[in-house]
């Protein structure tokens, strides 16, 4: 059955859209659950049994395999009260039919389902008749998971390391494949070989003869090679990618894996010209392999997705990307942050959400990952960290240790941004005799980073005025740049008549084009990139240089040949657009001769 909506709501920090489903899945919006924490699961698990009346045993982790138990136990309460919700919506009676006129009115206005209400509703409004049609024509949104695959810490029982199907990404995996849910597991942050094999072990993630899966694979990528290596190494295991998710490299939230220079429009044209030669190359791997594990062969091709995702802003944009690429569904993030009926923030961090503008928001050095992190400015969770390097003492305690991931010091890992690797850190750069000007430059390397995997999550205990005791009240928040265009709290109604066209919620008039802004994002990445080779640069650091300025060259000549030949569609902004490409050109140009200077200089 088709999607109801055209948009999607990707996975948010870790606790953002935990319950995203809950509150959007009966009105047809597919969103993310991240399953990062399930120490944060298992607390919303106790809430919501208690809000609803379901027994709750708590998971503790004293039980064997607790972390997947409980991940398995709050998926399947989270798809029982989603599924109560739609079907009470689908049932509904005279006294109790606002929640199906909702879902009609939030649809496309050009959805099928729509028109086809309207008619049956145009003359009189027989409930038996609606009730009929309901069942048979509505449907709910996918409750889907995500995993960033590199979160895949050990663990350890009284000193003895568990075999690797308890690491961290293992356990969570396992809890999506031990679930009721019918749905798809995003695989985020690159490649993990052990991972993806172990995915083999669940028949869930198997196509039946027509081609259907119980459990599906989303993969996100920010360029084709990356889904070429990844599909045929999934393929080789027997698994199909069901959808490519391309996010932009940097003009997006959270995490920001930045390309080298690959902006998304030509990102996005190649998965369009390309897209059937993907399918079936990856096809041809995936049957020979289901043949050799005598598993079930489709009678019929598999089918894939492409989505995309990251800055995208106003009506004209999501449907340009809809019809130009051929694309399934456009991801829409950060501006949900804004819409208490779809997202869980703090009140707090709301209010500082709605006031960011541009210098609000920046790509910062604090995740743990060692990744660059959209971050929100002077967000209460980095305050915390400043109190506590004020003290003499930085670094957090670590109550969590999702991320505790470094193992310089220590065999069983240590996150990098805790009290106890910093301290470790300090000790070692003490020992090194450095100048004054280094050492200071050494010493904030090692004090910038923030413990994300607590400040992602406590918004939510926050905003259900749950305990905070261990995790204490700093939060962390990772918009993308598309957040300084948006300065009010919102509806769901307000959010999706914005991105149908149906009104307006962008609070200003001078917000760049999606493709620009990204595209500004990168020439200023790639500025600090150059500005650090400028100490002293190797012939890798060169080679990396010219390469990124030379796809971000050819990006621009891609757009400046787009937005010549577009017909209909950025008409108010095109010769603005064509000049800022022409300005843009020429920084590149500039960019380019200064690393041929530092070439000849090295």
């Amino acid at each position: 059955m088709k999607k109801a909506h055209s948009f999607h709501i990707p996975v948010m920090g870790i606790g953002f859209t935990i319950d995203t489903p809950l509150k959007v899945a009966q009105y047809g919006m597919d969103s993310v659950i991240s399953l990062v924490d399930d120490i944060l699961l298992e607390k919303l698990r106790k809430m919501y049994s208690e809000k609803f009346e379901v027994p709750y045993n708590e998971i503790t982790d004293k039980i064997d395999d607790f972390r997947a138990k409980r991940i398995t136990s709050y998926l399947n309460l989270i798809s029982d009260l989603a599924d109560k919700k739609f079907e009470s919506l689908k049932h509904m009676t005279s006294e109790k039919s606002d929640e199906l006129f909702a879902y009609i009115n939030m649809l496309p206005s050009n959805s099928k389902i729509k028109a086809e209400f309207k008619k049956l509703t145009s003359t009189d409004f027989n409930f038996s008749d609606v009730k009929k049609w309901a069942v048979n024509n509505l449907t709910m949104g996918n409750i889907d998971v995500n995993i960033m695959t590199k979160v895949d810490k050990d663990n350890y029982k009284k000193d003895e390391k568990l075999p690797v199907e308890y690491n961290d990404a293992h356990a969570a995996l396992r809890g999506f494949a031990n679930s009721k849910l019918n749905s798809s597991v995003v695989l985020s942050a690159g490649m993990n070989p052990r991972l993806y094999a172990y995915m083999s072990q669940f028949d869930d993630f198997f196509p039946d003869e027509n081609g259907t899966f119980k459990k599906r694979i989303i993969l996100k990528v920010s360029d084709y090679r990356s889904a070429l290596i990844q599909g045929k190494f999934l393929a080789k295991k027997g698994l199909w990618v069901s959808e490519y998710r391309i996010e932009s490299g940097l003009n997006c939230g959270g995490h920001a894996f930045a390309t080298d220079g690959y902006l998304l429009g030509p990102v996005l044209a190649e998965f369009k010209e390309k897209r059937i030669e993907l399918k079936d190359t990856i096809q041809d791997v995936l049957n020979q392999e289901l043949l050799n594990q005598n598993r079930t062969i489709p009678t019929d091709g598999l089918s894939i997705e492409i989505t995309a995702q990251g800055g995208v802003g106003t009506e004209e944009e999501h449907t340009f990307l809809l019809d130009h690429y051929n694309l399934d569904s456009v991801g829409w993030g950060s501006p949900f942050l804004l819409v208490p009926e779809a997202t869980t923030v703090d009140e707090n961090t709301l209010k500082k959400l709605a006031a960011a503008k541009e210098d609000d928001l920046y790509l910062s050095d604090i995740s743990p990952l060692g990744v660059p992190f959209n971050n929100l400015r002077d967000n209460t969770k980095d305050a915390e960290k400043k109190t506590l390097i004020d003290k003499g003492r930085p670094g957090s305690s670590c109550p969590k240790k999702f991320v505790a991931l470094n193992k310089e010091f220590k065999e069983t890992g240590i996150c990098t941004a805790s009290r106890e690797y910093q301290f470790l850190k300090i000790k070692q750069l003490e020992s090194q005799e450095l100048s004054p000007e280094v050492y200071k430059k050494e010493y904030n390397n090692i004090i910038v980073k923030s413990c994300t995997c607590v400040g992602l999550g406590t918004s939510a205990l926050l905003a259900y005025g749950l305990d905070t005791k261990v995790e204490g009240k700093g939060v962390s928040i990772c918009p993308g740049p598309n957040m300084a265009y948006y300065s009010k709290v919102m509806s769901l109604a307000n959010i999706t008549d914005h991105i149908y066209g149906r009104a307006n919620m962008v609070s200003r008039t001078d917000r760049p084009n999606l493709f620009v802004k990204e595209l500004h994002i990168y020439i200023d990445f790639l500025k600090n990139k150059l500005e650090d080779a400028k100490i002293s640069m190797n012939k890798k650091e060169e080679k990396y240089l010219q390469t990124f300025t030379n796809n971000m060259k050819a990006g621009v000549s891609y757009y400046q040949s787009l937005f010549n030949g577009v017909k209909d569609t950025f008409e108010d902004i095109q010769i603005a657009v064509l000049n800022e490409l022409e300005r843009s050109e020429g920084v590149l140009s500039q960019i380019h001769m200064d690393i041929q200077k530092l070439t000849i200089k090295a």
